[in-house]
């Protein structure tokens, strides 16, 4: 477990100091995401430790988000100020993602079809 942790760190600190020397938008642990994606994709697949590290943490997902939560109560006050591109943004992303989803949905069931 100590090893999957620490592989799952050292990720997130990579993306964190990508964002910072590049000086990105992106969060650090997106961009860390990614390289792991990618890692694990060349390796295909990842380790038994790995997986078993990742579904446990997945398992209490709920508990990382109190953080976020928090965070973002500390920016009420902008919150307050700028709700309606956020509200846009909000609804623009949840339309184009259910739009992908179906899109993806419709493809992967034909293809199950043409398998049959």
């Amino acid at each position: 477990m100590l090893n999957a942790m620490t592989v799952l760190l050292g990720f997130q600190l990579i993306g964190e100091i990508i964002t910072r020397l590049a000086g990105w938008p992106i969060p650090g642990p997106v961009i860390g995401m990614a390289l792991l994606f990618l890692v694990l994709v060349l390796r295909r697949g990842p380790g038994e430790e790995l997986s078993r590290t990742s579904n446990g943490l997945l398992s209490h997902l709920s508990l990382l988000f109190v953080p976020a939560g928090t965070g973002i109560m500390l920016h009420a006050d902008r919150l307050a100020s700028e709700w309606l591109p956020l509200a846009a943004a909000l609804l623009a992303s949840t339309l184009l993602t259910l739009g992908v989803s179906a899109v993806c949905l419709h493809l992967l069931v034909r293809k199950g079809q043409q398998r049959q």
